[in-house]
C-alpha cells in the first residue's frame, strides 16, 4: 500500500514489518482513552448477537398506563434458559423536581431489571420501592436499579406529530437522538440488588455488564411504546405510530459523571481484558495477508457511514467541536488514501492502520482500528468472550523486592519520571461525597478535604514505594516487607498483578492540573457501546446508547447487525 507522501523505500519497509500489540504504554494513556469510539465486541453489540444466535423473544407482559402515560408496565426477554423481565413505573413529574444530577429524588421513570416474571405480589412491592432508587429497598430478584428523565422538548414533539398523523422532523430527532435518558443504571449488589456472584456464572450475564445493558435495552422499547401510546390517546383515529426506521434511530440517553472513573482504576484484570480482547481482534485483522473483495467493499460502504455519523455529531463543548472538525479531516484524508489503493502487497489491513498511525490524530486512528474490525466477525466476535474477569487481584508474598523493583522498571517507568514534589503534580484528589457516597474530583488546595483522599493516585503511591524499598534487601520478600509497612499492600499488590495484565494500567497521573476525567468516561463508555459523546464539562457527558441498533422484532434479522455508528434515517415520501 502506497501512503500519500510515502516512498518506495518507507512502503516496503512497512509491508516487511510484522503486525504486533499495541503496547500498554501506548494504548493507555489518557489522550488515547479518551479518543476511544465502540467497536464490534462492545457490550452492547455482543449482547444483540447473543439474543440473535439463541432465538430470544420478547413480550410486552403489562402496559397499565393512563392517557398521560403514568402507571406501571413489564416487558420481558425469554431466553434459551431464563427469562428477564423489566419493571417500569412513569411518573408526573413535579418540573421543580427535574435534573439529571446525582441529588434528585424524583424522576419520570424508575426502573428494575427483575430476574424471572414478577407476580403481583412482587410487582406491588416493587412500586413502593423502585421511585425511591437509593433510599428503596430492594430484594436478590432484582439485578439492575435504573431512572430516566424525558427529553421533554423531543418527547413533546414525537408526540405532537404522531397525534396529527405525521412523522417527526429527522433533523429534530438527530439533534437529540432519544426520548429519554438514564441517569444510573445500578447492578452488582447496589442497595440490596442481587450481587454479581448471582449472575456470574450464567452464559447469557458472564459478560461485562450484561445485566445492565439488557435493561438499557428494554428500556429503549419502553419509551417508543410509551411516546406512541400518549400519541394515540391524544390524536385517536388520526394518530400513527413511528416507522421501523425511526424506531431504529431513536436510542436511550445517558448522563454520566464522575461515579464511572474509579471502577477503570479498582478492577485492572477486568479492563486488562478489555482492551486486550480488542487489542487482539486488531492484531488478528492487521495479520491478515491479503483482504477479500467482500471485506473492501464492506469496509469501504463502512467508512461512507462513517464519515455522515461524524458529519452529524454536534456538540457545545468547543474542545470536543475542535476534534470533531479535525476528524472529519482525517476521515478525507484516509477516504483519498482508500481511492488511491489497490489493496495489495502483504498484510494489507496493518499497512492501512500504520497509514493511520503516520497521518491521523488519536480520534482519528481510533475510528480506524473499529473500521477495521467490522467486516471481520468471524475471527474477531468470539473474543467479546475474554472480556470477563473470574480472578481478582492476589498479593504474592514469597515474592523477593529485587523482582519486584524489575517490575516496577518495566511498567512504571513513567511514574518514575514525574515529580510529585511539585504541588501541581498533585493538584487534585479523588473522594467519596458525604450525601451520595458518590466519587467526586476536586482541587487540593483549595477544596479541604485530601484526608479522605481515595487510592487512585497509582503512580505517586508506587514512586513512594520505591523510595521506601530503594534501601531495603532485595533478598526480603513481599510477606516480610508488608507486614513492616502494611500501607503499601495495596501497591505491591497492584504492581504483581499489572504484570500479568499490563493492560490493566492507566499510564497517566490521575491527580495531576491537566487531568480530564472525561477521558476516562469516554473510554469506559466506548467499550458499552456508547456514541454521540456530547461532554457537558471535563467531568461528565450525554451519550446515545443503541442508537441505529434492531428494534426487538427485529433481532433475528442479519441486516441489523452493524449500526456502531448509526445516520439519519431516509424520510418516506
Amino acid at each position: 500500500m502506497t501512503a500519500t507522501g510515502t516512498t518506495e523505500t518507507q512502503k516496503s519497509s512497512l509491508e516487511k514489518s510484522s503486525p504486533s500489540l499495541r503496547q500498554p504504554e501506548s494504548v493507555m494513556t489518557l489522550a488515547r482513552m479518551g479518543s476511544a469510539f465502540p467497536t464490534r465486541i462492545s457490550f452492547m453489540r455482543s449482547l444483540i448477537r447473543r439474543m440473535r444466535r439463541e432465538n430470544w423473544r420478547f413480550e410486552r407482559l403489562r402496559f397499565d398506563v393512563d392517557d398521560e402515560g403514568f402507571g406501571t408496565s413489564v416487558y420481558a426477554a425469554h431466553g434459551p434458559e431464563r427469562t428477564y423481565s423489566l419493571v417500569a413505573f412513569s411518573h408526573d413529574l413535579d418540573p421543580a423536581d427535574r435534573t439529571d444530577r446525582v441529588i434528585a429524588t424524583a424522576w419520570d421513570a424508575t426502573f428494575n431489571l427483575f430476574d424471572g416474571i414478577p407476580d403481583d405480589e412482587d410487582i406491588q412491592r416493587l412500586s413502593a420501592n423502585t421511585p425511591k432508587q437509593e433510599a428503596g429497598r430492594f430484594h436478590a430478584s432484582e439485578l439492575c436499579l435504573a431512572r430516566a428523565n424525558k427529553s421533554l422538548r423531543l418527547f413533546e414533539h414525537v408526540v405532537a406529530c404522531l397525534a396529527e398523523g405525521q412523522q417527526p422532523d429527522i433533523d429534530t430527532l438527530a439533534s437529540v437522538g432519544y426520548l429519554m435518558r438514564t441517569t444510573a443504571v445500578y447492578g452488582s449488589g447496589k442497595f440490596g440488588c442481587a450481587p454479581r456472584e448471582k449472575i456470574s456464572d450464567r452464559a447469557e450475564t458472564i459478560g461485562p455488564f450484561q445485566a445492565e445493558m439488557l435493561a438499557v435495552f428494554l428500556i429503549r422499547w419502553f419509551t417508543i411504546d410509551l411516546v406512541e401510546h400518549v400519541a394515540k390517546c391524544r390524536g385517536g383515529d388520526n394518530a400513527v405510530g413511528l416507522t421501523p426506521e425511526i424506531k431504529r434511530f431513536l436510542g436511550i440517553g445517558n448522563s454520566t459523571g464522575l461515579g464511572m472513573a474509579p471502577f477503570i482504576v479498582k478492577y485492572p484484570i477486568l479492563v486488562n481484558n478489555w482492551v486486550a480482547a480488542r487489542e487482539h481482534a486488531l492484531l488478528r485483522v492487521r495479520s491478515l495477508k491479503t483482504a477479500t473483495q467482500d471485506t473492501i467493499i464492506e469496509f469501504g460502504q463502512n467508512l461512507h457511514t462513517v464519515r455522515q455519523h461524524i458529519d452529524e455529531w454536534s456538540v457545545a463543548d468547543e474542545i470536543q467541536t475542535a476534534r470533531i472538525v479535525v476528524l472529519r479531516e482525517d476521515l478525507q484524508r484516509l477516504t483519498s488514501e482508500i481511492t488511491n489503493h489497490q489493496w495489495e502487497g502483504n498484510c494489507p489491513w496493518d499497512c492501512l492502520y500504520k497509514y493511520g498511525e503516520n497521518n491521523l490524530t488519536p480520534e482519528g486512528q481510533e475510528i480506524l482500528g473499529s473500521m477495521i474490525l467490522e467486516p471481520h466477525g468471524e475471527m474477531i466476535d468470539e473474543l467479546a468472550d475474554t472480556m470477563h474477569s473470574p480472578v481478582s487481584p492476589k498479593l504474592d508474598p514469597a515474592m523477593r523486592l529485587d523482582m519486584l523493583r524489575q517490575l516496577i522498571s518495566q511498567h512504571y517507568a513513567w511514574a518514575l519520571e514525574i515529580d510529585f514534589d511539585n504541588p501541581v503534580a498533585q493538584q487534585n484528589y479523588w473522594y467519596y461525597s458525604e450525601d451520595k457516597l458518590e466519587p467526586r474530583f476536586s482541587d487540593r488546595y483549595e477544596v479541604p478535604g485530601s484526608e479522605l483522599e481515595m487510592p487512585l493516585a497509582i503512580g505517586r503511591d508506587v514512586k513512594k514505594l520505591v523510595a521506601v524499598i530503594t534501601s531495603v534487601a532485595g533478598e526480603m520478600t513481599v510477606a516480610e516487607f508488608v507486614m513492616r509497612n502494611p500501607e503499601f499492600r495495596h501497591i505491591v499488590r497492584r504492581v504483581q498483578t499489572i504484570a500479568t495484565y499490563p493492560y490493566g494500567e492507566i499510564y497517566d497521573n490521575l491527580v495531576g492540573a491537566e487531568v480530564r476525567p472525561i477521558d476516562l468516561l469516554r473510554f469506559k463508555l466506548a467499550f458499552f457501546g456508547a456514541s454521540k459523546f456530547d461532554p457537558k464539562s471535563d467531568r461528565w457527558t450525554r451519550i446515545t446508547m443503541y442508537q441505529g441498533a434492531p428494534m426487538p422484532d427485529e433481532v433475528p434479522d442479519i441486516a441489523f447487525e452493524n449500526w456502531t455508528f448509526p445516520v439519519k434515517p431516509q424520510v418516506r415520501s
